[in-house]
């Protein structure tokens, strides 16, 4: 059944990203097009890599196509052979003929507007981190410069994203749209499972994190507090789940933060890294205590699941998200961006050795399903593209 704030589609919204491997770019593209496909409209997911690098199983209905290998000759050219990658992403795009067609984070979102040009449907942007804490190569920073102004409209999660778009890329603060993650309840549940029972011994206190980017997540240094506080604290275990030593682009993050966690023996015997698992609602549930260690975020996703949970949360106030969604010391526990390892552990400390303090936080957190729940969000992303359907 259609949705009233959308006209019918004389063609699919497209939905361009790289990969649907683990991450929280991923998951709210699969999130959006379940909503667009809830409003009545046909939905194409269109992406750079196929099915083998999938972590999330697709919702029904959703059609989904890869582009084609690239021939052998088109590989040896390296970078030169970017126009013709051009060329090929743009007759894709005729033959698929959208009626919209969003770009999910910084290098589709400029292949879709590079391609799109001239031709007759809306390109919407939609940055999925904090722009300046991950600059790409610079040849993209100069494409984003050049492509992002003509845009259509950009969806961003943060005031603080938004006055960067406007400021360094000069977007009009009018086709900007406040779009922040939801969070959706019950959490969702698939392959792989691994339960808590399986690692965690009975009667010991877990202490979670969560994510596939070691470096941005802040693991080493979340591993270098729990190794200054664990001796103190024989009962608490540390688990971070979503690291996956195959995974192409962290490959050589994993591997360091894996050598850090070989190199101390006690780390090995109380710090657990079981790579991703579907089941993370289980693991939440089981949490004492959660922490974001962050570096720099877009809207953590994490972080609000773990919340709307019922989690203790510890974050780090990084450049963008943590601070928009946690009040400290009312629903959460936030500490500098900047911590290192001993401000870590010592904010760490203080709240493993104040469970009062962890339930009354975790008890609190659980309304942020009212500040970010999806049915007011999924009002928000319609409302933003009604304006620009044909």
């Amino acid at each position: 059944m259609g949705d009233p704030l959308l006209p019918p589609s004389p063609g699919p919204v497209l939905l361009y990203i790289d990969a649907l491997k683990a991450g929280g770019a991923e998951r709210i593209t699969l999130q959006w097009a379940q909503w667009l496909q809830q409003a009545g409209l046909p939905v194409l997911l269109l992406t750079r890599h196929g099915p083998e690098r999938d972590f999330y199983p697709l919702p029904a209905g959703l059609d989904r196509r890869v582009e084609p290998p690239e021939p052998r000759w088109l590989k040896a050219l390296g970078w030169w052979g970017f126009p013709w990658r051009l060329l090929r992403l743009r007759r894709l795009l005729r033959q698929l003929s959208p009626c919209l067609a969003l770009g999910i984070t910084t290098l589709p979102a400029i292949k879709l507007l590079l391609v799109s040009a001239g031709l007759p449907w809306a390109v919407v942007v939609s940055e999925r981190n904090y722009p300046p804490a991950k600059p790409p190569a610079l040849p993209w920073r100069w494409l984003r410069r050049l492509t992002y102004p003509r845009a259509a409209a950009h969806l961003v999660q943060t005031r603080r994203t938004l006055a960067w778009l406007i400021s360094t890329q000069a977007v009009p603060e009018s086709r900007c749209h406040l779009v922040p993650n939801p969070i959706g309840w019950p959490l969702a549940d698939f392959p792989p499972r691994i339960a808590p029972a399986a690692l965690i011994p009975a009667g010991a206190s877990l202490m979670l994190a969560v994510g596939t980017k070691p470096h941005q997540k802040g693991f080493d240094r979340l591993l270098a507090a729990f190794a200054r506080l664990a001796p103190r604290h024989p009962s608490w275990h540390l688990v971070i789940l979503g690291l996956d030593p195959a995974s192409g682009s962290h490959r050589r993050a994993v591997a360091d933060l894996v050598a850090q966690w070989k190199a101390d023996p006690l780390l090995r015997q109380r710090v657990h890294l079981p790579g991703p698992v579907g089941n993370v609602a289980d693991w939440y549930g089981a949490c004492d205590l959660f922490v974001l260690s962050s570096r720099y975020e877009g809207f953590p996703n994490v972080l609000l699941e773990a919340m709307v949970s019922g989690c203790a949360c510890l974050a780090c106030a990084c450049p963008t998200g943590p601070e928009e969604i946690v009040r400290h010391g009312q629903d959460g526990w936030l500490v500098p961006a900047e911590a290192d390892a001993a401000l870590l552990e010592r904010e760490l400390e203080r709240l493993i050795d104040d469970p009062r303090l962890r339930r009354r936080l975790g008890s609190e957190a659980r309304a942020v399903r009212q500040r970010y729940g999806e049915a007011a969000v999924r009002e928000q992303f319609l409302a933003a593209l009604k304006p620009l359907m044909p």
